[in-house]
C-alpha cells in the first residue's frame, strides 16, 4: 500500500493523458481502490481539546439540522462574528450572508473581475483578523490572467447586493488553469495568510521554487512575504504539491492540508516550512529521500478532498468524488487509527468543512458544480456533531 515514485516525464505524460482524473475534483474515471493506506506523516486544526490525548479510534457524526439550502455552487465558507456565514459561488462570483438561525440568505454583492470557467472562478474567503474593526473579507478568484487575492470592505447596512466595496488586489500571479487552481484560503493562527494553490496542469511548476503554482503560500494581510518564510523574501511555505484545497491547525499550531492526487493517491499532510511534499516525482508515500509523506492517502475514488477543518483531536476532511466525510483521528502529526468515512453518498459531493465551536461542524455541499449528479439534490449547508 505504499506509494511508488513517478517519474517526472512519465507524470506529465499520463497527465496529458488523463486529463484531470482525480485532476481537480477527481471526478473523471480512475481506479475504484476502497482501501485507505496509512502513510507517515503529521497531524490536526481548530477548537482547543481539554486533553492531549488521542482521541477514540473510532468516532461518531450526528447531522443536527440542514441550516440552509438552495445554494448555487458554493466554494467557501466563513462564520462571521457574533452570527451569520458568508458563501461565496463560484460561478455567480457573488458572495451571500446566511442566517444560521433561520437559513435566510442575503446577497451581499459581485465580486468584480472574476473569470469563471472550469474549476476556477470565486473560491475561498477568509474574514480579516481584524474584522471586528476593519470589516474587509478575503477571496481567491481567478480572473482573465491569472488567480489572486483581494480584500473587500463589507458594509451590512447598505442595501442588499451592494454591501461588498470594490476589489483590492492584495496578491497577484498566480497560475490559472481550467483545472488545478487551489483556491483555499485561510489566516493562521500567527496571523498570517495562507493560501493553497494548484499547478494548474502544469507538473512542473510544483518543484519550482520561483514558481507560485503547487504550493502553499504564506503572506501578511497586506500581501507581502511573511517573516520567517523558509525561503528569503519568498512567499513560498511549501511546494511539490499538486492541488491544495485544505488547510486547517490544531490546537498547538501545526498546519495540515489535503490534496488531491492525480489517479492513485490523495493525501492529507502535516506541513512544514519549506517542505517538499512530492509532486510530479511522487504521489502518495514515497521511499525516496526529500519528500515529506502524508499523515494518510486514500485512492481517488474515495476522497478528491477539498476542506478540512480540526475538531475533537481529528481532522475532517470532505470528499468530492468520495461524496463522505473523513474522520482522521491524530496523535501528535501522526494519524492514531484507520481513517473512517461518514455520510457517504448521502447528500453527493462535499466541498467544505468548517469548525463550528467545541463538537460542531458546519459541512457544505457541492453537487452545482458541474460534476454533481441531480439525484444528490441542490446544495446545502449542514450542522454535525462529531466524536
Amino acid at each position: 500500500m505504499r506509494r511508488r515514485a513517478v517519474p517526472a516525464v512519465l507524470a506529465a505524460a499520463t497527465l496529458l493523458l488523463t486529463a484531470g482524473c482525480s485532476s481537480g475534483d477527481g471526478d473523471s474515471p480512475g481506479p475504484q481502490d476502497s482501501t485507505s493506506a496509512s502513510a507517515t506523516g503529521a497531524g490536526a486544526s481548530a477548537p482547543p481539546r481539554q486533553s492531549a490525548e488521542a482521541p477514540p479510534a473510532k468516532g461518531s457524526v450526528k447531522v443536527l439540522r440542514t441550516v440552509a439550502e438552495g445554494l448555487d455552487s458554493p466554494w467557501g465558507l466563513a462564520p462571521v462574528p457574533g452570527g451569520g456565514l458568508l458563501v461565496s459561488s463560484r460561478d455567480e462570483a457573488t458572495i451571500v450572508r446566511v442566517d444560521e438561525k433561520t437559513g435566510r440568505k442575503t446577497e451581499l454583492g459581485e465580486v468584480a473581475g472574476v473569470s469563471a470557467a472550469g474549476e476556477g472562478g470565486l473560491l475561498g474567503i477568509a474574514l480579516s483578523p481584524d474584522f471586528a474593526s476593519d470589516r474587509m473579507i478575503y477571496a481567491y478568484f481567478t480572473s482573465a490572467s491569472d488567480n489572486r487575492i483581494v480584500r473587500m470592505l463589507y458594509d451590512d447596512r447598505k442595501p442588499a447586493g451592494e454591501q461588498l466595496g470594490a476589489p483590492d488586489t492584495v496578491f497577484k500571479g498566480i497560475p490559472k488553469g481550467f483545472v488545478h487552481n487551489g483556491g483555499r484560503i485561510a489566516f493562521g493562527p500567527d496571523g498570517m495568510l495562507y493560501a493553497g494553490t494548484g499547478e494548474s496542469g502544469d507538473t512542473g511548476l510544483s518543484q519550482d521554487k520561483d514558481s507560485l503554482g503547487g504550493k502553499i503560500l504564506r503572506l501578511t494581510p497586506e500581501g507581502e512575504p511573511a517573516p520567517g518564510n523558509p525561503l528569503p523574501d519568498s512567499p513560498v511555505y511549501s511546494y511539490g504539491h499538486r492541488n491544495v484545497q485544505g488547510l486547517a491547525w490544531d490546537e498547538r499550531q501545526r498546519l495540515f492540508a489535503s490534496e488531491f492526487g492525480q489517479d492513485t493517491w490523495d493525501e492529507l499532510n502535516a506541513i512544514e516550512p519549506g517542505g517538499n511534499y512530492g509532486w510530479p516525482e511522487a504521489e502518495g508515500a514515497s521511499d525516496e529521500s526529500g519528500y515529506r509523506n502524508p499523515v494518510d492517502q486514500w485512492s481517488t475514488g474515495e476522497a478528491s478532498p477539498s476542506g478540512i477543518a480540526y475538531a475533537e483531536g481529528s481532522v475532517w476532511m470532505a470528499g468530492l468524488r468520495g461524496k463522505r466525510l473523513w474522520r482522521v483521528p491524530l496523535d501528535g502529526t501522526k494519524a492514531s487509527a484507520q481513517p473512517q468515512p461518514f455520510l457517504e453518498d448521502e447528500y453527493g459531493r462535499l466541498r467544505t468543512v468548517v469548525a463550528a465551536g467545541g463538537d460542531r461542524l458546519y459541512v457544505m455541499t457541492s453537487n452545482t458544480d458541474g460534476r454533481g449528479s441531480p439525484k444528490d439534490g441542490d446544495d446545502r449547508i449542514l450542522e454535525v456533531r462529531v466524536r
